[in-house]
């Protein structure tokens, strides 16, 4: 069966899969991950699959809908967000307009914490795969070729939110967690078959890279963060280290240009025994060529680090957060402002570089904290930097928390990004409006970037190690870029 996964058109750069999804200040474009390795299971289920991520390949609507009138899919699954929930589905009726036999699926965080409520919006969405959804997606479709679907039928397919054929609307069962990681085909293979590589691109990042995962689910309960609640569980499952290793030689043969592989599991160092088989195992297989970088908490030991530094580890990504303790503690990060310190030192004599994240507005912020935050930052000089308003995504328990306290201004998510789509924020507590979050990080990310010492330290780095420069200057030129326009993205 014909069936086309689409990433629909937006903004230009806008990143569905990020944590907060928006067009980031930094040129940062996430690459449609999760909708690839469903493209991949659904492929290998026998399927006809066409992936098109009109976002990335800088196509508009009307283009988008040719593309997929001109393939006549029977299927489509959309992939959605919070912000761009309506243009989505706006989408997904453009397409029934054209093609009205088309089932339309949607799938994503926004959707997995809203299936009901999704479905509510148009009569034209079909059906939510909610969850882990790749399984979900091959039962459906195996259902639709074998043109069954009674609602009988498709009540067997746990993971699944359909409108019935009264018009109402039905939730299955929540779907299991999928356990053989290694029978998903490799997204890196899915990419080379579909996708331009270059637009895909990480601030922090060396570019052209590749984004793949070893694991999904995360084992710590962080208040805020999206993909745990409503994707993929509090449990890390993880791929064989035979078939992460297999994966990275796959890439190493087959994208000749690439210059980073980011694993971009929640946390890769939750399990620092497996780090150090992984890191070992790539340095016996030669499948070190390529540097690569991986998301990180701040309590890795220095030992670990070392061995992952002899493997090609680059950079590590880390949310440190906040610079006060308690409010580290309020948003259950389990994690302490000493061990933050002892993290950055042992990184830096590891020779590993960081990306810190910085988010603010969290439970208990207030303008004293949030002069912490900037100065432990300063302090931790990280290689780069992020700072952001808190975004409060339906599904997580930060969402509830500010729901239940009244704090979120608006429901209507539309305005959950700028006119222009970069981050903006929906909570004001009674101390801090999000207007004051928002420049607040503005202002953060000029005096980060903007102290002398940060530009020494960038042109020791361009003269002592040359393959950082074009990392540098494309995300230097596209900070700059957004320098001077207003915190509101005016």
């Amino acid at each position: 069966m014909r069936i086309v996964t689409l990433n629909p058109p937006f903004f230009s750069k806008y990143s569905r899969e990020s944590r907060s999804p928006a067009v980031a200040r930094s040129g940062t474009l996430y690459y449609p991950m999760w909708l690839a390795y469903a493209t991949g299971y659904l492929e290998k289920a026998g399927h006809e699959v066409l992936l098109i991520d009109a976002t990335g390949a800088s196509i508009d609507r009307n283009e988008t809908v040719k593309k997929i009138k001109k393939f006549n899919p029977a299927m489509v699954v959309i992939d959605t967000s919070t912000p761009s929930i309506y243009n989505d589905i706006d989408v997904a009726k453009a397409l029934k307009e054209k093609i009205p036999s088309l089932y339309v699926v949607l799938v994503g965080v926004h959707v997995s914490a809203l299936p009901e409520q999704t479905l509510e919006i148009s009569d034209q969405i079909d059906a939510v795969a909610f969850g882990e959804y790749d399984e979900t997606l091959v039962e459906l479709a195996a259902m639709l070729q074998n043109k069954n679907t009674t609602d009988r039928a498709l009540e067997k397919i746990s993971g699944l939110a359909f409108r019935s054929e009264n018009g109402s609307i039905v939730k299955n069962k929540v779907r299991p967690y999928i356990e053989d990681l290694d029978g998903i085909p490799f997204v890196s293979s899915v990419y080379k078959k579909y996708l331009d590589i270059d637009p895909y691109f990480y601030g922090h990042s060396r570019h052209p890279l590749v984004v793949i995962v070893t694991g999904r689910g995360c084992p710590y309960k962080c208040t805020y963060c999206v993909v745990p609640q409503t994707l993929q569980g509090h449990r890390y499952r993880k791929r064989s280290i035979e078939s992460i290793v297999e994966e990275f030689l796959y890439i190493q043969k087959n994208f000749p240009g690439i210059k980073e592989i980011m694993i971009e599991d929640d946390t890769l160092t939750a399990d620092r025994n497996r780090c150090r088989a992984l890191a070992n195992a790539l340095i016996d297989a030669k499948a070190t060529k390529i540097p690569w970088s991986a998301n990180s908490r701040a309590d890795v030991d220095y030992e670990t680090m070392r061995i992952m530094k002899k493997a090609g580890c680059r950079l590590f990504c880390v949310g440190f957060e906040s610079g006060d303790q308690s409010i580290l503690d309020n948003i259950k990060k389990s994690i302490t402002l000493e061990q933050i310190r002892k993290f950055i030192k042992d990184a830096s004599k590891a020779k590993i570089l960081v990306h810190g994240c910085f988010m603010v507005g969290n439970r208990g912020e207030t303008k004293e904290t949030l002069e912490k935050t900037l100065a432990l930052a300063k302090e931790l000089n990280p290689d780069t930097a992020q700072f952001f308003p808190i975004m409060v995504y339906p599904g997580t328990s930060d969402y509830q928390y500010y729901k239940e306290k009244g704090w979120i201004v608006t429901q209507d998510f539309r305005k959950w990004i700028t006119d222009k789509g970069l981050h903006s924020s929906v909570v004001s507590n009674p101390d801090l409006s999000y207007e004051e979050l928002v420049t607040f990080c503005a202002r953060a990310r000029k005096e980060f970037y903007l102290r002398p010492k940060y530009f020494f330290s960038k042109t020791v780095q361009i003269i002592t190690h040359p393959s950082e420069t074009k990392r540098i200057i494309k995300a230097g030129f596209t900070f700059f870029k957004y320098m001077f326009i207003s915190p509101e993205g005016k």
